[in-house]
């Protein structure tokens, strides 16, 4: 069975938290693999996201959770196996590429597979606010 290639450019969605944010992200293109995302709800903290991937038939070593640049980097590419003889094949055994713009302030602290599903943790922490002290100087 052949692979496509990896695409030049991957998917990109801002991470505006506002509703306004997600409204900006480009129509059309490769919807592989599907994803969500969501915000987590605390009670007090920094905000947090989770991206969620449905990448079923791919192992944790044939997938790549990387930043870069701002960006947030989800590479999988399955590795050549003895192919069964498939009557239907429904399940994408394919490379993808999506990549996630990330705002200013945003962390991705942790990816964990489970059932078919990689999920992507961020965080946004608190901003520290720096109190500066000026000297009051007589002469200019």
């Amino acid at each position: 069975m052949s692979r496509s290639r990896l695409p030049g450019e991957g998917f990109i969605v801002s991470f505006d938290l506002s509703e306004a944010g997600f409204a900006r992200r480009p129509r059309g293109g490769d919807s592989y693999p599907p994803y969500d995302i969501e915000r987590l709800q605390a009670a007090s903290g920094p905000e947090r996201l989770r991206i969620t991937l449905a990448v079923a038939g791919f192992s944790e070593e044939e997938l790549d959770v990387s930043v870069e640049a701002k960006q947030l980097i989800v590479r999988g590419k399955q590795s050549d196996r003895d192919e069964p003889s498939y009557l239907f094949r429904g399940i994408a055994a394919r490379q993808f590429q999506r990549i996630f713009a990330l705002d200013d302030g945003l962390e991705v602290i942790g990816a964990s597979l489970r059932n078919g599903l990689l999920s992507i943790e961020l965080i946004r922490p608190a901003a520290a606010q720096v109190v500066r002290k000026i000297n009051i100087s007589a002469s200019l």
